[in-house]
């Protein structure tokens, strides 16, 4: 390295965002995720051996997957090589391995390349790189906001660790925050920076598990605040007006999460749109997970509207999906949309009893013997126990129809579906009464 390129190397930290200057140099300074890389995990193990297996590293931004890469990197003193699936194509990746490959031969250098959003590499991309993974020429670290059992391929995933990092939570974005105020050779501490109360709450809330966001948001409102008598204390206001964004007060892991959550259940419950688009946005705004209030609006389909409308399960798992492949902001649109369905559809909660009633029947006769002619008769002697003896196939009789017994004998003509007459469940209770002759089908 020349002494120009060294300069240059030390003028870019200098001037770094706060989030670049402030990675961990080492474990102990690594903050969250102890459950993949705290003291007594394996990888941490690993590390200390000096052997890491090709990994991929999935979780939301600003959870460490690069900073973790890095430190793995450093501790194992392997050559890093980072590469962004955005912006590089095969011929860096046929580069990189080369030189990996030199590297091994002359001086057993180990070569770790680090794949930045490897959701977006293409499956030819991926090829690539598989047999030198396989066969120990460089060791592979992915990184992904994406569920990676969809976006890499079978081979290289087969060949990988898959690591599961969980968004910092509002204590580790805190640490976080001290830490870079109290640093004084890469963070603020020579501005002799604080935070007023509301506005360290806001900035962790806003921030949203993301500790590049937060740090840089840090540095921002910082420089931003006029010092006073040597201090700088950033109040609320300064840090909207540096981030331009107002805070909304939320605690993902707090009251004002499960009390949203609620309100917006509540309100699709009580087939009111409006509100329940409402608090839809409130949570938006607030930066809550849109996977979370997909899964909820999947149970809420299934439990609230059942089959009083069949197709509300179809639409909620669809806005499920779409939110999974679009992501956010343009997922907030499937969102709405399975959120004003559902609001909007005739409710029934007869098939989420019905199974609650039976799971208790099942636990208190866990043993109940299975009714002779239910039973399958693959042999001869099974038939001569008089397995499956009496069986009716329902489609030798009209309508594909006859009544049987297909309870166990003590709980024999037990109901636990009820079916109510709002929307297509009056359709059901129609038939079943048809069917079964049922008194009460169809009744509020």
């Amino acid at each position: 390295m020349t002494l120009f390129d060294h300069s240059r190397r030390e003028r870019l930290r200098d001037s770094a965002p706060l989030a670049e200057r402030m990675r961990p140099r080492s474990l102990s300074e690594f903050v969250g995720q102890e459950r993949v890389i705290g003291p007594n995990s394996a990888l941490s193990r690993s590390i200390a051996a000096g052997h890491v297996p090709s990994m991929v590293l999935w979780g939301p931004p600003g959870s460490g997957k690069t900073t973790l890469a890095q430190l793995i990197a450093r501790l194992t003193d392997a050559h890093f090589e980072r590469v962004s699936a955005v912006t590089s194509g095969v011929a860096d990746l046929r580069r990189i391995i080369s030189e990996a490959r030199d590297r091994l031969g002359m001086s057993g250098g180990k070569t770790i390349v680090f794949i930045d959003e490897i959701h977006r590499f293409s499956k030819s991309q991926q090829d690539v790189i598989l047999p030198h993974v396989e066969n120990g020429t460089i060791t592979m670290i992915g990184a992904t906001t994406e569920n990676p059992s969809f976006e890499v391929i079978s081979p290289l995933l087969s060949r990988a660790r898959v690591y599961t990092l969980e968004q910092l939570s509002s204590d580790h974005v805190s640490r976080i925050l001290d830490s870079a105020m109290s640093d004084a050779e890469r963070g603020l501490a020579r501005l002799s920076p604080s935070l007023e109360p509301d506005a360290r709450a806001a900035l962790v809330s806003l921030s949203n598990g993301d500790a590049r966001a937060a740090l840089n948001s840090l540095e921002l409102a910082v420089h931003a605040t006029p010092p006073d008598a040597g201090a700088r204390v950033v109040s609320l206001d300064t840090l909207e007006d540096a981030i331009q964004r107002r805070a909304t007060l939320y605690d993902r892991t707090g009251d004002q999460h499960y009390d949203t959550i609620s309100a917006f259940i509540k309100s699709v419950r009580a087939s009111d749109p409006d509100a329940a688009i409402y608090w839809l946005a409130r949570m938006i705004v607030s930066g809550e997970d849109p996977m979370f209030i997909a899964r909820r609006l999947v149970i809420l389909a299934a439990e609230d509207v059942g089959l009083a409308d069949p197709n509300a399960l179809t639409v909620a798992v669809a806005a499920q999906q779409a939110v999974h492949l679009v992501g956010m902001p343009e997922g907030r649109i499937p969102l709405a949309e399975a959120t004003a369905y559902l609001a909007s559809a005739p409710k029934s909660n007869r098939a989420y009893a019905a199974i609650g009633e039976a799971i208790r029947d099942a636990e208190r006769a866990v043993n109940e013997p299975v009714p002779l002619h239910l039973r399958n008769a693959p042999t001869g002697l099974m038939r001569d126990l008089g397995y499956s003896k009496g069986y009716q196939y329902a489609h030798d009789h009209d309508g594909a129809f006859t009544p049987t017994q297909n309870l166990p004998d003590n709980l024999k003509g037990r109901r636990y579906y009820r079916p109510s007459d709002r929307g297509y469940e009056a359709e059901i209770a129609k038939r079943l009464r048809g069917w079964w002759g049922r008194e009460g089908d169809g009744g509020d």
